[in-house]
């Protein structure tokens, strides 16, 4: 059978059948391990909760309708995966995002279900609500509340998000309006 690397050297996969983590992926999880070990139990707690925090400001920029808050904690060359129609790259870019969500949904809420943390990394399970009371996408405001899911996975340095791989579930929101974006 033969072997394939995928995913920049996080599995090897048994074509068809399984994946099983690669040995250049043992090697970084016992490096990190390391590291934690010779890092203080206290040092440790201050960092996770400084970048949970971090996290937890950037949705809040959403919520508390202030897009300059991702000033605090992106880092000045965020990069955003994959970046938006027209998006600018870094904390810039997502700053117009925000204002046509908060357009859109002048209501809109972040509600975080889940967070799965190590050191420098952050995975994120929430729900993006609102009621569509603006145009978005070229759809015109249906006056529906609408409630849908994103799942994000971010990169840390320090107290700043230095990358952010995401997906939202813009088919399901746009089956709760009804209608889908025209096409060009």
């Amino acid at each position: 059978m033969k072997i394939h690397t995928v995913d920049k050297d996080i599995y090897d996969v048994f074509v068809g059948q399984i994946l099983l983590p690669s040995p250049k992926f043992h090697h970084r999880q016992q490096t990190e391990m390391k590291l934690a070990m010779n890092t203080s139990n206290t040092d440790l707690s201050d960092r996770l909760l400084t970048e949970r925090q971090a996290v937890e400001i950037f949705y809040r920029a959403f919520t508390d309708k202030n897009a300059d808050l991702v000033d605090r904690v992106l880092a000045p060359d965020w990069d955003d995966v994959p970046l938006a129609p027209g998006q600018s790259p870094g904390p810039d870019g997502i700053k117009p995002i925000i204002r046509i969500v908060l357009q859109a949904f002048p209501d809109v809420r972040i509600t975080i279900h889940d967070m799965v943390q190590e050191p420098g990394r952050i995975g994120v399970r929430a729900e993006i609500s609102g009621t569509h009371q603006g145009e978005l996408f070229g759809i015109a405001p249906t006056g529906k509340k609408v409630s849908f899911r994103l799942h994000e996975f971010h990169t840390l340095a320090g107290d700043r998000i230095a990358k952010t791989w995401h997906m939202e579930d813009w088919f399901g929101l746009f089956l709760q309006l009804g209608q889908f974006p025209p096409q060009a």
